[in-house]
């Protein structure tokens, strides 16, 4: 099961239990949305409560990331197992995306909001 965000710059995804492949294409569908209205879009994964995928999902992923080679900019990954980890490596090599791992959730949001905290700050509006 997974629980989603659609914000304007960011679509943001949990995962519980068994990630399915129906997971997977509902979480498609919705990024597919926002990349037609605001590309690139940055991506926050949290797998931390994932307990098993299957083959199909595994394969479904690097469809989709060969797929959308340039449509994602930051891609932040939060996972403690190692296979997640070392596929998320391996995605770098067929994406355009910055793609990191992290153990805490706190700081992949400040990752992935540094570059439009630096922006606000350039133009002075920075609340």
């Amino acid at each position: 099961m997974i629980t989603t965000d659609v914000l304007p710059d960011r679509v943001e995804m949990r995962a519980y239990g068994t990630l399915t492949l129906a997971d997977c294409k509902t979480f498609e569908e919705l990024s597919d949305y926002r990349v037609r209205f605001n590309h690139p879009v940055d991506l926050l994964i949290d797998l931390r409560s994932m307990t098993s995928g299957s083959l199909d999902v595994a394969m479904e992923e690097w469809r989709y990331v060969r797929a959308h080679q340039s449509d994602f900019g930051k891609i932040a990954l939060l996972t403690d197992d190692q296979l997640v980890s070392w596929s998320a490596w391996v995605s770098q090599f067929f994406t355009e995306a910055d793609i990191r791992i992290f153990e805490s959730e706190r700081s992949a949001r400040r990752w992935l909001d540094k570059d439009s905290q630096l922006e606000d700050l350039a133009d002075g509006e920075l609340h």
